[in-house]
């Protein structure tokens, strides 16, 4: 079940941070890598393709097919050298997931990286006002750090484990000896959660050392709120209707 690889580029990096940014619980990592990248001019260089992901392909608005991928970007950022892993997939299948995620870190340590951020969601299975983000290393000592950021480190969470390239990265991360940590914001799990995204672009910030407009990522955080609202407003009201009948 090994993936292909095809390389766009193959630039020279030293001593890169690696960035995983996967479809996950609020798509809050996702959502957060992506504008990571995004922002400071990411140029991707390689696409994975694997059976794991769903057989298809999407077709563009040139009428142009592409196949399910994982894509490997690179940037600076903070004048650090920063590989991002981006894409509309995981595997399907645990043992997908396996092998996706050792092809990955085979090409992160021909690059050397230096540290491993995995991102990802912290379902509450309720609205959160203002999400904290709560983390896991691959070393105690790393906790200090994180929690200098406004990282919470609560032990045992989450409950059922960080699933997918999420954990999986994380776990490979140590098993190899580099520094990983995982990020994750809470999100009720409901929707796109822009809110828990931007809760780990603010920790995201603080480790790469760097600083960047996240007023674009606000103003979503914004129309999400005032559409939650409608939404509770609209459950609240047929509520009352229905307590309304019974008597």
């Amino acid at each position: 079940m090994a993936s292909i690889v095809r390389y766009d580029s193959k630039p020279v990096l030293k001593d890169p941070i690696f960035i995983e940014a996967l479809p996950g619980i609020g798509d809050v990592g996702k959502v957060a890598g992506d504008f990571i990248a995004e922002s400071f001019g990411a140029k991707r260089f390689a696409s994975i393709y694997s059976e794991d992901f769903p057989p298809q392909v999407t077709v563009d608005d040139d009428c142009v097919a592409h196949m399910a991928c994982n894509e490997l970007w690179h940037s600076s950022v903070g004048g650090r050298d920063v590989i991002f892993l981006r894409g509309d997939f995981q595997g399907s299948t645990p043992e997908g997931q396996f092998y996706l995620a050792q092809d990955v870190m085979n090409i992160l340590l021909d690059y050397n990286v230096s540290r491993i951020v995995t991102l990802g969601g912290f379902g509450t299975g309720c609205m959160v006002e203002n999400p904290r983000v709560l983390g896991a290393v691959s070393k105690k000592e790393l906790k200090a750090e994180l929690e200098g950021y406004g990282v919470v480190f609560s032990p045992g969470e989450p409950e059922a484990g960080i699933l997918g390239a999420t954990g999986l990265l994380l776990g490979l991360g140590k098993i190899y000896g580099i520094d990983s940590v995982c990020l994750m914001g809470e999100t009720s799990g409901f929707f796109v959660d822009h809110k828990g995204a931007l809760a780990i672009v603010g920790v995201l910030m603080k480790i790469l050392g760097t600083e960047y407009d996240t007023s674009d990522l606000k103003a979503k955080c914004v129309q999400i709120e005032e559409l939650t609202a409608k939404v509770k407003e609209i459950d609240d009201r047929d509520s009352r209707d229905t307590l309304t009948y019974i008597r």
